[in-house]
Parts: structure tokens; sequence; C-alpha cells
């Protein structure tokens, strides 16, 4: 493990979002889901995320997730991903995203 220092930690700006929108991605190579992300005052996101294993789009709309909103804008398989929304890997390696059971503003830094 590395250490850092708070001021990088304090650069790395993780926001609530609620997914919207998603669906499959049929230009990945791997399976995998554009979505809309709702980040309030940050406005609409899209993302692009290998989570098929343990999600279908249906299940993910509605759900409010933590995203990193200041990392630079990628192109992943045709789509222009904005804001990286996390996750950990389980026992077989597929992703649960990072998710928040109480109701928050979108937009809330974590803190």
């Amino acid at each position: 493990m590395q250490i850092i220092e708070w001021n990088d930690f304090e650069r790395v700006e993780m926001r609530v979002g609620t997914i919207i929108k998603a669906e499959v991605n049929s230009k990945a190579k791997k399976p995998a889901y554009v979505m809309e992300v709702d980040l309030g005052e940050l406005g609409i996101k899209c993302s692009s995320a290998q989570i098929t294993v343990n999600y279908t789009p249906e299940e993910l709309i509605g759900k409010r997730v933590l995203c990193v909103c200041n990392f630079e804008v990628k192109r992943i398989a045709g789509i222009k991903s904005e804001v990286l929304i996390t996750g950990a890997p389980d026992e077989t390696g597929a992703i649960v995203l990072a998710e928040f059971n109480l109701p928050l503003p979108n937009g809330a830094r974590l803190a």
C-alpha cells in the first residue's frame, strides 16, 4: 500500500450520483453498459462500465453510486465516458458497485 498525503485525497472529486439510464454497449469488446448519471449541479454525465455479471440495466436505474468526477474524459468502445462509477470485485472478480443506502442529494461530495 502506498501512503498518500491528505492533499492528494482532496484532489479526487468523488460525488454521489443517481443512475437514470442504462443500456448495453453493443460496441464494447467485453460486455458493458452505458449509463447516464445525474450528478446534481454537475449535470448528467455518461459512463461505461463492465458490470453486466451482477446487474441488469433495469436494476441499475435509481441506484445511488459513488463517482469520480475529475478524471479526463475517456473514449471507451465509442462512448465518451465522463465519470468513473466506483466499485470493488467480488470473489469471482465481478464488480459490485459502491452504493449509498440512505437518500443523499445528487452531486453531494464525499467528505
